[in-house]
Order: structure tokens, then C-alpha cells, then sequence
């Protein structure tokens, strides 16, 4: 099944897209449906309950602040970072359900941690339930964060089809089907792409929209590399963007580089929107946000130190990159997962690498071939990468993992260019069916909870 670039690539509040932007966005749409059933009049009070990696990491990933937004009926784009909204509930009591009706909320209580009990659809679980004022059930829903913020409620999980398929003209499931759809039509694979979302929307539009969520994604870089401070958290954690680009930048004023001075750059890049996200900034999913720092470094790798090697203008390149990669997570969504806690963290850092891979191979004029081998070089040296961080904060490891899976991907890149015919032995079918399998493997504790792994064996 097709998975568009704008669901894929979309705007949120970090640090989670599973954890954060998945739960605010069904909190809002359970908040509708009482709406549309004419139920929210009568609500008086209103229980949540969070759900095995939810219940878990919930509070380091600020699941419970997210939930809150979504019955307040904000989104992402609307939500004031600078005001305090979770304080302003705790010292009043009071949610104001939907921005329409007061009722009385208690954070500590009416938000229930499940931490042991994990549903079967999907470890990333929540349920909702408005009563009236004698304490009579109006409305309950269970829904499930599925990866990269998307969301499906109980009747709509089954056979992992959150949604009926979109009405495209190049409906693909495996890379192989995309290739033949390729060569038949003659077109690249962000061609392809770019055809799909202009059914779904309007050609100008498309690329107007692709070419926003690059300017998010580079802001998000600067605001990253240009702001210091403690992330917040148990940890302590101090933001080490900064300091690097003050070094950096005085390094390069003074001519004082080595040959390995752009990775210190591609580091940079990735750890300033890692940072961004844990601090629970404005971040583009990509596709995850845990994962959001490798695709923008590696943007800024190929414009600042590749362009004038690429077929390519700035802009196109961008629009190349961004729908070459949304293909790539698209094969993922359909035959995998990108959720870490249903695969670990190679569902999210390894998918990201791979996408990256294929986007900088083919901004860089290589062939179908050598795009599919980037993409699969990278998520090969990813598989069985586990999703355990510290105290359930997306901080460590996971800011260095940005700034690894981009260097990786950067490398798979060029590893796939240098093979001239892009012959390989693994296909990125194959390497997406291997992902998954390991995933499903993958013991639980190794799958986005706070009890064991690296998460316990470092005294913080």
C-alpha cells in the first residue's frame, strides 16, 4: 500500500512520534467523536489509559503532556511552546476539553500507567472514556500509535491496514513492483512519487509543500546548533550542538580542518535536531521523531559540500531527495514497521538511515540499481538495533544515533555510487522482510521500555 510523503514527513512536538505526536493525535480525534456524537455537553469528566511501552516510557517521552494537547483539541502547528499548559492544569485542575468545555481533570490521577499490561494489536495502546455526571460510560475508544505519529483505532487494526488505499495512479507494495512500474513508464522513482501525491493534491501545491518541510527541517537545524542549555528530564543532559558549532565555525574561519572535518559537520546537523526533539521542540517527522536528525543533516551534507556534483539545482534536489526517501518508508510502512517499539530502534534509526541513503543516492544522479543498494546497505548494517533509552528519554543514546545513521547513510551512499552497474546480492525487499522478522525477535525489553539493555545497565 502507497503511504504518502506528507504522512510520512509531517509536523509535530517532540520528543516522540509514537509517544508524543501518535497520542495528541488521537486524543483530538477522540474529542471529535464525542463531538459528532453529540456526547461532549454531557461530559463531565474524562479517563485515559496508557499502555505497555506507552504506560512505560510514557512520561520520559511526554506521552501524558500530549495526550492533554489532543483534548484540548490542539495541533502541533497551533501548540504555544512557550506557554505552560500542563503547570496551568495542575494548579487548576480544570481541562478545557476540545477549547469548548471546563471539566475537572486530575493529571496524577486520570491518566492511568498500564505498565504491564500490553495489547495485542500493538504495544503502543491507549484508551479514552468520557462519563456523564452520574458516572455513566458516554464514549470509549482504544487506539494504537503505530509509527511515525499515524494512528489507528481497535476496529481499524486488523490485518495492519490503518486505512483503505489511496486512489493513485502507481499503487506499489515492494520495491520490485516499483521497478517495474519505473521502466515501464520511464520515470524516476521520485517521478513516480511526485505523480501520486499531485492525484492527492495539485502539482503546484506538492512542491510548494515538499519544499516547506525542507525549510522546517533546516530551521530546526539552526535553531539546534544555536541554542545551549540542560534538556530537560532526569538525566541532565547538557546540549552539546552548540558548543560544537562555535568550534567548528572557528575552526573553519581559521583554516584549521582535516580531511574528516565534513563529519564533524554531518555530526553536528544530526545532533542539533536530536536535540531540538528531546528539548520537545517543533520537528519533522522523518519518519519517526526519535529519528528526525539523520535526513536533515544529509540534506545539508549534499548542499553544502556535494551540490556542484549533483544533476541537480538546490531546490530540486531537495524535492528529489524528500520523495526518493518517502518511497523508501513507504516500502517499510507496507511490508515492515517504523515504530521502535514494535522493532526496536532499527524501525526507526535504520529506517531513517536507509531512506536517507536512497534519497542522497539518487539527488546525486544514480540509477534505480544503485538507489535500491544504498537503501539496503543501510538498513543491513542496522538490523537488530535496539530502542532502550535512558530513563525512556529520547537523549542517550538516541542523539548520538541520529549523527551515526547519518554518517552511515552518507557511506552506503557512496559505497551503492561506486558500483557502477548496482548489482547486489540482498535486495531491499529481502533486507525489509529481515528487519521486521529480527523485530518481532527482538525480546520485549529491548523495545522501547526502560528495563533493561543499555536503559539498565547505566546508573543515572
Amino acid at each position: 500500500m502507497y503511504y504518502s510523503l506528507f504522512e510520512i514527513f509531517t509536523i509535530g512536538i517532540g520528543p516522540s512520534s509514537s509517544h508524543t505526536v501518535g497520542p495528541m493525535r488521537a486524543a483530538k480525534r477522540y474529542v471529535q467523536n464525542l463531538i459528532d456524537k453529540d456526547c461532549l455537553n454531557q461530559t463531565a469528566a474524562i479517563k485515559v489509559w496508557l499502555y505497555g511501552s506507552l504506560a512505560l516510557t510514557g512520561i520520559g517521552h511526554g506521552t501524558l503532556n500530549a495526550v492533554i494537547y489532543g483534548l484540548m483539541g490542539l495541533e502541533a502547528k497551533s501548540v504555544d511552546l512557550e506557554y505552560d499548559y500542563i503547570a496551568n492544569l495542575k494548579q487548576t485542575h480544570e481541562l478545557n476539553l476540545a477549547g469548548i468545555k471546563k471539566i475537572p481533570f486530575d493529571f496524577e490521577g486520570d491518566i492511568v500507567l498500564e505498565k504491564k499490561i500490553f495489547l495485542e494489536a500493538h504495544s503502543n495502546g491507549m484508551k479514552f472514556a468520557a462519563y456523564d455526571q452520574k458516572g455513566n460510560l458516554l464514549l470509549e475508544e482504544t487506539y494504537f500509535s503505530v509509527g511515525g505519529g499515524t494512528i489507528a483505532r481497535s476496529d481499524e487494526m486488523e490485518n495492519r491496514i490503518e486505512r483503505k488505499p489511496y486512489d493513485v495512479p502507481y499503487q506499489f507494495n515492494t520495491c520490485k513492483e516499483l521497478e517495474q512500474m519505473c521502466k515501464k513508464d520511464q520515470l524516476t522513482i521520485s517521478e513516480v512519487v511526485l505523480k501520486n501525491e499531485e492525484k492527492l493534491l495539485s502539482p503546484g501545491k506538492v512542491r510548494k509543500e515538499i519544499l516547506n518541510l525542507s525549510k522546517v527541517m533546516q530551521q530546526t537545524v539552526e535553531r539546534g546548533i544555536k541554542t545551549e542549555g540542560i534538556l530537560p528530564g532526569g538525566l541532565k543532559l547538557k546540549r552539546r550542538a552548540c558548543a560544537m558549532y562555535n568550534e567548528l565555525a572557528k575552526n573553519f574561519a581559521a583554516n584549521d580542518v582535516d580531511a574528516l572535518t565534513i563529519v564533524d559537520w554531518i555530526n553536528l546537523w544530526a545532533f542539533g535536531v536530536a536535540e531540538e526533539n528531546a528539548a520537545g521542540g517543533r520537528i519533522v517527522t522523518a519518519p519517526t521523531m526519535g529519528s528526525a536528525g539523520v535526513l536533515p543533516a544529509v540534506m545539508r551534507y549534499y548542499q553544502r559540500f556535494a551540490i556542484q556534483r549533483s544533476p541537480y539545482t538546490a531546490q530540486k534536489a531537495d524535492i528529489v531527495f524528500l520523495t526518493t526517501a518517502a518511497a523508501i518508508c513507504s516500502l517499510y510502512r507496507a511490508n515492515a514497521s517504523i515504530s521502535g517499539a514494535e522493532v526496536g530502534c532499527q524501525g526507526e534509526i535504520g529506517v531513517a538511515c536507509s531512506m536517507a541513503a536512497g534519497g542522497l543516492a539518487a539527488v546525486m544522479g544514480g540509477s534505480f540499481k544503485q538507489i535500491e543498494n544504498a537503501a539496503e546497505i543501510a538498513m543491513e548494517h542496522n538490523l537488530g538495533l535496539t530502542c532502550d533509552p535512558i530513563k525512556g528519554l529520547v537523549q542517550v543514546p538516541c542523539i548520538e544515533r541520529n549523527a551515526m545513521g547519518a554518517i552511515k547513510a552518507v557511506n552506503a551512499a557512496r559505497l551503492a555510487l561506486r558500483n557502477s552497474e548496482g548489482t547486489h546480492i540482498v535486495s531491499l525487499d529481502s533486507i525489509i522482510k529481515t528487519m521486521y522478522e529480527t523485530g518481532l525477535n527482538l525480546s520485549a525489553k529491548y523495545k522501547e521500555t526502560s528495563l533493561a539493555g543499555l536503559a539498565a545497565n547505566v546508573n543515572c
